[in-house]
């Protein structure tokens, strides 16, 4: 009798002291979905923000709901073929590619009257609904686009695209943060704000950008923002983003490990915020 009250004890003793576990849906484009496909990076990269926030805190069990090259048109249009399922936590990172396939960003009139999916806030809209149809109580973290540097898709030089230094289609990347902002002060969600907080900026998501000089024909390392306007010539020209280039991003748009550690660490603190973890377990 007395043993079996002693491993009574233990257990529940054990039981005070270990975490629940928390279940996370990351909703988002390629940043979130590299996190599982890190041979699609050439290697560059060891693990995403996913898997970082989940080494440092193994009681949050993440499902990965990243649509590489998807807008927050598309996943709103393929809302109910995603086989998303109710979980506690729903982060929500979007927008990077509305705005470069410029795609209308509307207004926060279209979020609130639920107008659809033709505009970037209506379609948050319609996400932001099937989360609440999921789960009316799960905390909802809105993560706004990072700022971008010239992207060269290291598998395909072809596929590439300059930064937010320039509009795209009258828009400004900043205006789709913005619009995430908006929603999320709408809402009373916490946000991060990757745009304007983090410290990745156009200036150092990457570390130069090597390239022809238009001059001499020799290969230079342009920094930002000198490499603006010196032409690339895929499948003639080599990737101007050797390993040594790397920044907070390892081609000018998806995070590096550096990178994922900065979106990483925010999450963090976001979840610590609303008591989901130990605030003394992460390391950094």
């Amino acid at each position: 009798m007395k043993i079996r009250l002693i491993i009574l004890l233990l257990a529940c003793h054990l039981a005070a002291f270990t975490p629940r576990t928390i279940t996370w849906t990351a909703i988002g484009d390629s940043i979130t979905y590299l996190n599982d496909h890190i041979d699609e990076t050439g290697n560059r990269i060891t693990s995403g923000y996913l898997a970082k926030v989940a080494a440092n805190h193994p009681n949050i069990k993440y499902i990965n709901q990243g649509h590489n090259g998807w807008t927050t048109v598309g996943i709103a249009k393929e809302i109910e073929n995603l086989g998303l399922t109710k979980t506690d936590i729903y982060t929500v990172f979007l927008g990077t590619n509305d705005w470069w396939s410029g795609l209308p960003l509307g207004s926060i009139n279209d979020y609130i009257n639920n107008t659809g999916y033709k505009t970037t806030y209506g379609a948050y809209r319609i996400i932001i609904n099937k989360i609440r149809r999921l789960n009316p109580n799960a905390q909802v973290i809105l993560i706004t686009p990072m700022q971008r540097g010239d992207f060269v898709y290291i598998a395909d030089a072809y596929n590439n695209a300059y930064g937010c230094y320039k509009p795209k289609n009258g828009q400004e990347l900043s205006q789709f943060a913005d619009a995430v902002k908006e929603i999320g002060n709408h809402e009373h969600f916490k946000v991060i704000d990757l745009y304007y907080k983090s410290g990745m900026t156009v200036k150092n998501v990457v570390k130069f950008k090597r390239l022809k000089d238009t001059v001499t024909g020799f290969y230079r390392n342009f920094k930002y923002p000198r490499y603006k306007g010196v032409p690339f010539n895929p499948g003639i020209d080599e990737y101007p983003y050797p390993p040594d280039a790397i920044g907070y991003t390892y081609d000018g748009l998806h995070p590096s490990d550096k990178g994922y550690k900065v979106i990483a660490g925010m999450i963090i603190n976001e979840f610590k915020k609303a008591g989901y973890l130990d605030p003394d377990t992460h390391k950094n």
